[in-house]
């Protein structure tokens, strides 16, 4: 009888077949000669999708943006050295904001790794484990996978990834690229996101004492139930007797902003309703779920509450008054928090319904005058859909946004807590493509477009149709709010904006331009009127103008 042979994949095939697994139908990236044979094994064959970038920053931007719209990490592959460093910056911003991304990179073979080879894209010194030190500091976990145990070494660094809501780095050296490792253990998924179900009944007894028979209850919603995709949670959380829901401004719509339930944008002193900042403030007892305890979200740490004493949901693990629960993750907290409140008896009355005031459509003082962010905001509010995706990027359009009201079913995308001005042209490339179905609307200004604008190239070229509105203010904005207006530091070169999209490979798309409130409702109407394309729109705006929000966080600053 012949002997039996045991099938085999490459590490490439392992890894790209274990991203699919997880759900992954995208790889962003760009090539280069350290993994090119890496890149042939993980695309021929599977069903991922190659996304190629402008630069490596954009791609781990893109990569970014397409995890917080699925439910899944999302994964980008750069080459060694000169790529991987370029990627740091993207790693870092997914790491602060919880962001599940896998960072492939191809390395140089492992005999000249060993052999201190004074390769290109090295340092010339022998030393390759430097950049692999580098990721190790902005990474859950940093791998350099070898051929003997290359399976294990990928499904620890995914279940990572996944489990701790943090990117991770995967070096893979080219021979071990193509180096074939046993197939079977594809035929087990990866068990992730399990709960212990000891710490989780410890924790169910704790929290129905904690609570005990309080007629209300406070819960303020952070970025954390993003990121796990726990948005309809909420909704049934709110829809229980005597709950009330107020957000982070990282997680704001998490929770439609017409519900009875919702008390608004909660961010100390810069909280908008004096109301919103009091019931959460003195709230007895008050539920973070999946809070961010940062400057920029704490109202530069003005909150009136103490964590300490509250319970507090984390990504992986839970406290209610300092006592931690150490192995039960948010899903789980967050389901037996619901359960908990169904159990109270007698149950709470209904709280009263908040006063809700009828929108009146925004009529601009003067139409004809310069535009402001005074008529900006309001008219686009009128315009949105519900439904849609609200791109804004760090600064001016972040905050102007805050001061929105969103339509029922929207999503506010921005990066508060890394605020790495650029980041949100290629995260809503990533954003469509796991979402392409949601109309989406990208809100960036000059100063921060410059920075990653050829992304946009990309963006319209592969058919998706976002509305992307260019807020032309001649420089940065919110560093002359907080010093020094006048310095040439502040300053950017002026682009002509409207031509940008046929340079960058799109000539097809519309492009308009707007400098009063007169003209914005013109072009947003033809905008609305023509869904079947993209719109590229320049928006005219006074270079020291910016929302309210946005001048009393500079004050702050300053």
């Amino acid at each position: 009888m012949a002997p039996s042979v045991t099938p085999t994949v490459t590490v490439g095939t392992y890894l790209a077949r274990r991203l699919e697994q997880l759900g992954l139908t995208h790889l962003f990236g760009l090539p280069g000669d350290f993994n090119l044979g890496l890149l042939d094994e993980l695309l021929t064959g599977s069903a991922l999708r190659w996304v190629g970038s402008s630069n490596e920053l954009n791609a781990g931007y893109a990569a970014d943006g397409h995890a917080r719209l699925r439910r899944g990490p999302a994964a980008f592959v750069t080459t060694f050295g000169v790529g991987e460093l370029s990627a740091v910056n993207a790693l870092a911003g997914s790491f602060a904001e919880d962001v599940p991304v896998v960072h492939v990179v191809g390395l140089p073979s492992t005999r000249a790794m060993a052999d201190g080879a004074l390769l290109h894209h090295s340092l010339a010194d022998g030393d390759f484990g430097h950049f692999v030190r580098v990721a190790d500091e902005v990474c859950a976990t940093a791998v350099v996978v070898r051929a003997t145990g290359a399976c294990t070494a990928i499904d620890r660094a995914l279940m990572t990834a996944v489990g701790s809501s943090k990117p991770v780095y995967l070096g893979i050296p080219a021979d071990v690229a193509v180096a074939h490792v046993p197939a079977a253990p594809l035929g087990r998924p990866l068990r992730v996101l399990h709960s212990d179900p000891a710490v989780a009944e410890e924790f169910r007894v704790a929290l129905t004492d904690f609570l005990g028979d309080a007629p209300e209850v406070t819960v303020l919603a952070g970025p954390g139930l993003h990121r796990r995709h726990l948005e309809e949670r909420v909704r049934t959380l709110a829809a229980q007797n005597g709950v009330r829901i107020a957000t982070q401004s990282a997680s704001k719509a998490v929770l439609d902003e017409s519900h009875p339930a919702t008390l608004g944008v909660y961010a100390g002193r810069f909280t908008r309703d004096p109301e919103t900042r009091r019931r959460v403030d003195e709230a007895a007892p008050l539920v973070l779920a999946g809070v961010v305890m940062t400057d920029f979200l704490t109202g530069s740490f003005t909150h009136g509450f103490d964590p300490d004493a509250a319970v507090d949901l984390h990504l992986d693990h839970a406290r209610i008054a300092g006592a931690a629960f150490y192995g039960l993750y948010l899903e789980e907290s967050l389901r037996i928090l619901e359960e908990v409140l169904e159990a109270r008896s007698p149950r709470p009355e209904p709280l009263p319904r908040r006063a809700v005031t009828e929108a009146v459509p925004h009529v601009a003082a003067h139409p004809d005058g310069p535009l402001t962010h005074a008529d900006l905001w309001p008219l686009l509010q009128d315009w949105l859909n519900p439904g849609t995706l609200l791109v804004a990027e760090a600064g001016t359009s972040f905050y102007g946004a805050l001061e929105l009201t969103l339509p029922d079913g929207c999503d506010l995308l921005g990066q508060p807590v890394w605020s790495s001005i650029g980041y949100t042209l290629p995260a809503t490339l990533g954003a469509m493509l796991a979402a392409p179905e949601r109309e989406t609307v990208l809100v960036i200004g000059d100063g921060s477009a410059q920075l990653t604008v050829q992304e946009l190239g990309r963006l319209l070229t592969l058919g998706l149709t976002p509305t992307v509105l260019l807020v032309n203010n001649s420089g940065y904005t919110v560093e002359r709010a907080i010093r020094s207006p006048e310095a040439v530091y502040q300053d950017v070169v002026e682009w002509d904006w409207t031509k940008l999209p046929a340079a960058l490979g799109a000539p097809a798309t519309p492009v308009f331009r707007a400098e009063t409130p007169a003209q914005l409702v013109k072009v947003l109407h033809e905008v609305r009127a023509d869904r079947e394309h993209a719109a590229f729109v320049e928006l005219v705006l006074p270079r020291d103008d910016a929302p309210d929000s946005l001048v009393q966080l500079a004050r702050s600053v300053r």
